[in-house]
Protein backbone atom coordinates (compact mmCIF):
# COMPACT_ATOMS: atom_id res chain seq x y z
CA UNK A 1 0.00 0.00 0.00
CA UNK A 2 2.89 2.27 0.63
CA UNK A 3 4.28 1.98 -2.82
CA UNK A 4 1.29 3.53 -4.82
CA UNK A 5 1.09 6.67 -2.20
CA UNK A 6 4.71 7.07 -2.17
CA UNK A 7 4.47 6.93 -6.16
CA UNK A 8 1.17 9.03 -6.49
CA UNK A 9 2.81 11.81 -4.09
CA UNK A 10 6.28 12.02 -6.04
CA UNK A 11 4.44 12.19 -9.73
CA UNK A 12 1.61 13.74 -8.96
CA UNK A 13 2.87 16.69 -6.67
CA UNK A 14 5.89 17.40 -8.83
CA UNK A 15 3.43 17.86 -11.65
CA UNK A 16 0.81 20.00 -9.79
CA UNK A 17 3.68 21.93 -8.51
CA UNK A 18 5.45 22.25 -11.70
CA UNK A 19 2.35 24.09 -13.07
CA UNK A 20 1.61 26.32 -9.74
CA UNK A 21 5.35 27.68 -10.86
CA UNK A 22 4.66 27.94 -14.59
CA UNK A 23 1.02 30.10 -13.30
CA UNK A 24 2.90 31.96 -11.00
CA UNK A 25 5.57 33.05 -13.27
CA UNK A 26 3.24 33.91 -15.78
CA UNK A 27 1.18 36.48 -13.61
CA UNK A 28 4.44 38.06 -13.08
CA UNK A 29 5.02 36.31 -9.42
CA UNK A 30 7.50 35.00 -8.10
CA UNK A 31 7.82 31.08 -7.08
CA UNK A 32 9.25 31.68 -3.68
CA UNK A 33 6.24 33.80 -2.34
CA UNK A 34 3.27 31.40 -3.68
CA UNK A 35 5.73 28.38 -2.04
CA UNK A 36 5.44 31.05 1.30
CA UNK A 37 2.00 31.40 0.89
CA UNK A 38 0.99 27.40 0.67
CA UNK A 39 3.43 27.57 3.65
CA UNK A 40 1.04 30.18 5.47
CA UNK A 41 -1.78 27.77 5.53
CA UNK A 42 -0.53 25.55 8.36
CA UNK A 43 2.03 28.22 9.21
CA UNK A 44 0.92 31.67 9.02
CA UNK A 45 4.67 33.33 9.96
CA UNK A 46 5.85 31.88 6.75
CA UNK A 47 5.08 34.20 4.43
CA UNK A 48 8.13 36.29 6.16
CA UNK A 49 10.55 33.33 6.30
CA UNK A 50 12.45 33.78 3.18
CA UNK A 51 13.33 31.04 1.53
CA UNK A 52 13.11 28.64 4.51
CA UNK A 53 9.38 29.63 3.99
CA UNK A 54 9.31 28.31 0.44
CA UNK A 55 10.44 25.04 1.27
CA UNK A 56 8.28 24.15 4.17
CA UNK A 57 5.70 25.41 1.44
CA UNK A 58 6.85 22.99 -1.03
CA UNK A 59 7.06 20.46 2.14
CA UNK A 60 3.31 21.29 2.83
CA UNK A 61 2.53 20.89 -0.62
CA UNK A 62 3.85 17.46 -0.97
CA UNK A 63 2.38 16.81 2.51
CA UNK A 64 -0.85 17.48 1.08
CA UNK A 65 -0.75 15.54 -2.02
CA UNK A 66 0.42 12.67 0.44
CA UNK A 67 -2.41 12.98 2.33
CA UNK A 68 -4.92 12.88 -0.79
CA UNK A 69 -2.80 9.86 -2.52
CA UNK A 70 -3.27 8.40 0.93
CA UNK A 71 -7.18 8.94 1.14
CA UNK A 72 -7.42 7.79 -2.74
CA UNK A 73 -5.51 4.44 -1.83
CA UNK A 74 -7.85 3.93 1.17
CA UNK A 75 -11.30 4.61 -0.89
CA UNK A 76 -10.21 2.20 -3.90
CA UNK A 77 -9.32 -0.30 -1.25
CA UNK A 78 -12.51 0.15 0.24
CA UNK A 79 -14.18 0.16 -3.26
CA UNK A 80 -11.95 -1.82 -5.61
CA UNK A 81 -14.82 -1.52 -7.88
CA UNK A 82 -13.61 2.17 -8.74
CA UNK A 83 -10.86 0.67 -10.24
CA UNK A 84 -12.59 -0.77 -12.98
CA UNK A 85 -13.48 2.56 -14.35
CA UNK A 86 -10.48 4.59 -13.93
CA UNK A 87 -11.32 7.13 -16.08
CA UNK A 88 -14.72 7.69 -14.78
CA UNK A 89 -13.02 7.62 -11.08
CA UNK A 90 -10.00 9.85 -12.02
CA UNK A 91 -12.58 12.32 -13.28
CA UNK A 92 -15.02 12.07 -10.10
CA UNK A 93 -11.81 12.00 -7.42
CA UNK A 94 -10.36 15.72 -9.21
CA UNK A 95 -13.62 17.30 -9.11
CA UNK A 96 -14.16 15.98 -5.23
CA UNK A 97 -10.93 17.07 -4.57
CA UNK A 98 -11.28 20.51 -6.40
CA UNK A 99 -14.44 21.37 -4.61
CA UNK A 100 -12.64 20.51 -1.33
CA UNK A 101 -9.55 22.34 -1.72
CA UNK A 102 -11.05 25.40 -3.37
CA UNK A 103 -14.71 25.97 -2.04
CA UNK A 104 -14.03 24.74 1.30
CA UNK A 105 -10.55 24.72 2.77
CA UNK A 106 -8.63 27.69 0.94
CA UNK A 107 -11.89 29.84 1.09
CA UNK A 108 -12.31 28.94 5.22
CA UNK A 109 -8.47 29.56 5.56
CA UNK A 110 -7.38 32.53 3.80
CA UNK A 111 -10.83 34.18 3.41
CA UNK A 112 -10.82 33.85 -0.98
CA UNK A 113 -14.26 34.98 -2.05
CA UNK A 114 -16.62 32.53 -3.89
CA UNK A 115 -17.27 31.56 -6.45
CA UNK A 116 -13.57 31.51 -7.10
CA UNK A 117 -12.54 33.27 -11.10
CA UNK A 118 -13.61 31.53 -14.04
CA UNK A 119 -9.33 31.27 -14.95
CA UNK A 120 -9.10 29.73 -11.74
CA UNK A 121 -11.76 27.11 -11.90
CA UNK A 122 -10.56 26.17 -15.14
CA UNK A 123 -6.70 25.38 -14.09
CA UNK A 124 -7.44 24.33 -10.75
CA UNK A 125 -10.03 21.79 -12.15
CA UNK A 126 -7.52 20.55 -14.68
CA UNK A 127 -4.60 20.29 -11.44
CA UNK A 128 -7.20 18.40 -10.09
CA UNK A 129 -8.01 15.68 -12.66
CA UNK A 130 -5.48 15.57 -14.97
CA UNK A 131 -2.37 16.21 -12.46
CA UNK A 132 -3.39 14.36 -9.92
CA UNK A 133 -6.55 12.33 -10.42
CA UNK A 134 -5.74 10.40 -13.23
CA UNK A 135 -1.57 9.86 -12.11
CA UNK A 136 -3.53 8.73 -8.64
CA UNK A 137 -5.81 6.28 -10.22
CA UNK A 138 -3.37 4.94 -13.04
CA UNK A 139 -0.89 3.87 -10.44
CA UNK A 140 -3.52 2.52 -7.99
CA UNK A 141 -4.49 0.76 -10.22
CA UNK A 142 -0.76 -0.56 -11.58
CA UNK A 143 -0.27 -2.07 -7.45
CA UNK A 144 -3.45 -3.14 -5.91
CA UNK A 145 -5.40 -6.34 -6.89
CA UNK A 146 -8.70 -5.47 -9.09
CA UNK A 147 -12.02 -7.66 -8.16
CA UNK A 148 -12.36 -10.17 -9.99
Amino acid sequence: MLKPIALATLISGTLDILLAIVLTLIYGREPGAMLRYVASGPFPGATEMGEGGAALGLGVHFALMAIMATAFVLLVRWRPVLLETPWRTAIAFGVITYFAMNWFVVPLRFGTPLPPKTISIVTQLFAHTVLVAIPFTFITRRFLPRTA
